[in-house]
């Protein structure tokens, strides 16, 4: 009985983690990746995702389903499905507003939700070699890299979306790396977004091949990593954290200016300043106070769910 109410707990939290993925998805510049780090539900994610190969999917059809169903961790993929898909159909108007009205509010919570688990996450790394401070030291500059680049203008050719969504759906599945932002420095994302308004079935399916054939293709990499090689794996995704507090930093002054698909004009490339700099620029007050509070209370959210996700798991070793 209690074996059966710990397993309940545990997939009530999954969902809950699910829907902290799907909010982080909403935020251009933050990947659902990076929540499923912190939260601890990465690998697991990873696993169950390489787990989907197509033979395993035809069996299932075949009417093999409780033992693929199992191989492929089912129930856990459903609820954190379930959970990301509810975070968006609820939160994407407040998401929206708050990155409308209150972006330096957001911000500050995502950059401390960042901060806190670079040492969290960093604390899993068993042994520090020169190997694993250089794949440190290069995950850190990709992140920086990719928040800081100039977009290209690439046309949406079926081959350039095919590819383009391969990339861009294995950076989301990334800590520190938005599957969005990868689309916006390609110069398809107008692409993509025009096709879904427009309903383009054959841009939108070729779109959809290759987020799968990225998908299934990078987490069985990543899955090998993380096995045979989980140190530096560890340490290179641990730089991808710290790399993109440079893209998740409030206080930004705009240097160019890009058209969204409803035609307004929304921030392209951005340089970081600090808070005294930011309220010189703009003639608008830095709230670094409130934004400074809102760190500290990530910071503290994200030390919880860690202290409780160890005390769950010593409690289900006992």
């Amino acid at each position: 009985m209690k074996h059966e109410q710990q397993r309940r707990m545990a997939f009530v939290l999954v969902f809950f983690k699910g829907m902290a993925m799907g909010a982080a998805d909403l935020v251009p510049g933050v990947s659902g990746g990076t929540v499923a780090f912190i939260a601890g539900i990465y690998e697991r994610l990873l696993a169950a995702i390489a787990a989907c190969t197509p033979g395993r999917l035809w069996s299932m059809l075949r009417g093999n389903l409780r033992e693929s169903w199992q191989a492929i961790d089912g129930t856990f993929l459903l609820v954190l499905l379930a959970g990301i898909f509810t975070s968006i159909a609820t939160l994407a108007r407040l998401i929206s507003y708050l990155l409308a009205e209150h972006p330096i509010l957001i911000w500050s919570f995502f950059f401390g939700l960042i901060l806190i688990s670079i040492p969290l996450v960093g604390r899993t790394i068993e042994r520090w070699n020169a190997w694993v401070v250089l794949m440190l030291g290069l995950g850190t500059a990709l992140a920086w890299l990719l928040g800081t680049s100039v977009p290209l203008q690439l046309e949406a050719t079926y081959t350039v979306v095919f590819l383009g969504a391969a990339v861009a759906i294995c950076a989301m599945i990334l800590p520190g790396v938005s599957g969005s932002f990868i689309l916006l420095l390609l110069g398809l994302y107008a692409s993509v977004l025009g096709a879904v308004r427009d309903f383009d079935i054959g841009l939108i399916a070729v779109f959809l091949l290759g987020c799968i054939a990225g998908l299934l293709s990078f987490s069985r990499l990543l899955n090998y990593l993380l096995t045979h090689a989980r140190n530096v794996t560890l340490a290179f995704l641990t730089g991808l954290l710290v790399g993109s507090l440079a893209k998740v930093w409030p206080w930004k002054q705009t240097l160019s200016w890009r058209e969204n698909s409803a035609g307004e004009r929304v921030p392209l490339l951005q340089s970081n300043v600090s808070p005294a700099e930011f309220a010189q620029l703009n003639g608008e007050p830095a709230q670094w106070l409130a934004g400074l509070a809102l760190m500290l209370a990530a910071v503290v959210l994200v030390y919880l769910l860690d202290y409780w996700g160890r005390r769950q798991s010593v409690e289900k070793a006992q």
